[in-house]
């Protein structure tokens, strides 16, 4: 049960961040917006870890942790990159959808055998998935952010956090093969992230997660000094890229410690009905309708949670 609660707390955190990080990236640069985030969560996860876990890193630990470091930055990044070319909806359903089957198989691979309740709960998972996070045919408005991942200026030029979120309702180009290609480019990259984390093993603590932010903080300078984005975000954006972070580092922490008391293939699909958080926080603060099909969503990702839960996964 405490792997349950874990998972949906930090499907919850990861929702939040990734809301946040949808509405800064589609009207500033995504690269900056990625780093100020990556940044932020090394300096909360290097604060809070020292006083919840002494200082012992194996090197199984440091590698698998170093590994889902980069792997969760990549899956950021191309989601992020997926949010400027759709609706939130579009490149995160496929995202979530393939991470959590593909760390199904990956469970499956390593010995796990879940029970025929939490097999049914998985089985509802997908389509609960698919259904919170499906396309309600929404359209680019003129005015879309550009899709080179440079950031439009805001009206105003004071980048302020309601050129922001006024900016994120309508600032996507519609080019749904590209949101698409960058969904499922980041579901396996999400997937690689959850089997990382799991197998870097609990003997060392927190600190895989510290290694997987500082590899990960790495590996985004790097690249945005090499497309030269370094830099800040604009002054509303970097209030959500710090929001980003927050979540994020939540939900890696509470994934964390989830998917060591339970299994993997348990843990990461309840995770990865994060889009129901995202779209819940559309309908409140961008008055994105719920479909029938969402709310059927949301009944089923209920359902699959009930379900895992009475397995005492």
């Amino acid at each position: 049960m405490l792997a349950v609660v874990l998972a949906v707390a930090s499907a919850i955190g990861f929702g939040a961040s990734d809301y946040a990080a949808g509405l800064a990236t589609r009207v500033t640069n995504v690269y900056q917006v990625a780093l100020t985030a990556q940044v932020a969560s090394l300096i909360l996860t290097g604060l809070i870890t020292p006083w919840v876990s002494p200082f012992h890193l194996t090197q199984s630990g440091a590698w698998w942790g170093a590994v889902a470091g980069v792997a969760g930055d990549v899956g950021a990044v191309t989601l992020y990159l997926g949010f400027r070319h759709a609706a939130f909806s579009v490149a995160s359903t496929l995202s979530a959808v393939g991470s959590a089957a593909l760390s199904v198989v990956a469970g499956l691979a390593f010995g796990e055998r879940p029970k025929v309740l939490a097999l049914a709960g998985i089985a509802l998972a997908l389509p609960a998935i698919a259904g919170v996070s499906a396309s309600q045919g929404e359209q680019p408005e003129p005015g879309a952010a550009d899709a080179d991942g440079d950031g439009g200026a805001d009206a105003d030029g004071d980048g302020g956090a309601g050129d922001a979120v006024a900016g994120a309702g309508r600032a996507y180009t519609g080019r749904h093969v590209a949101g698409v290609n960058y969904g499922l480019a980041a579901g396996a990259a999400f997937a690689l992230y959850f089997v990382g984390l799991n197998r870097a093993g609990a003997a060392s603590g927190l600190w895989p997660v510290v290694i997987g932010q500082a590899a990960a903080t790495v590996v985004l300078l790097v690249v945005a000094r090499v497309l030269g984005q370094l830099g800040l975000p604009g002054q509303g954006s970097l209030g959500l890229s710090l929001v980003t972070a927050a979540g994020g580092t939540a939900g890696a922490v509470l994934f964390f410690i989830g998917s060591h008391h339970g299994l993997l293939a348990v843990t990461a699909v309840i995770v990865s009905l994060y889009p129901a958080m995202t779209i819940l926080l559309a309908r409140a603060a961008l008055g994105e309708r719920l479909s029938r099909t969402r709310v059927a969503g949301l009944m089923l990702a209920a359902a699959s949670v009930a379900l895992i839960a009475v397995a005492g996964a």
